[in-house]
């Protein structure tokens, strides 16, 4: 199965209201970022073995280690997890921006240095939201 197809199954394999907010959230970032490289991790090891959420990831970013190594990975991601939804905003050297930015004004969510976590759209600002995605859609680190 390819990537978009992986993608529809995890979102109509979630429960209402969830299914209906991630799929809200796919359309939000695919509108922000057309044409962006898909993702799509099944939270599962080598081993086969559960160690994540499943979660879907948008755009390519490489990280860089500290002894020379780098590694592609996605910019946004998307995962259900047991209380809502997470989403994650990675590759912004300073992990207290989200918070310090956003974290007032998003409404009913918990912002951390990368994940902006809530239980439902209805209780979060999407324009908000939206403004979090763009700007690290548009920062360069």
């Amino acid at each position: 199965m390819n990537v978009q197809g992986q993608i529809k199954e995890y979102i109509t394999s979630q429960p209402e209201p969830k299914r209906s907010d991630m799929q809200e959230l796919h359309r939000i970032i695919l509108e922000v970022m057309p044409a962006c490289k898909l993702w799509f991790l099944d939270g599962k090891n080598n081993e086969n073995k559960t160690v994540s959420n499943p979660n879907i990831g948008y755009g390519l970013y490489t990280i860089k280690y500290a002894d020379g190594k780098t590694r592609e990975f996605y910019q946004i991601g998307i995962s259900a997890n047991k209380t809502g939804i997470s989403v994650y905003i990675l590759g912004i050297n300073d992990k207290t921006y989200l918070a310090k930015t956003y974290g007032e004004k998003i409404g009913k969510a918990s912002v951390t240095g990368y994940c902006i976590k809530f239980k439902t759209l209805k209780d979060i600002n999407i324009e908000i939201l939206e403004a979090a995605i763009r700007y690290r859609v548009q920062v360069r680190q």
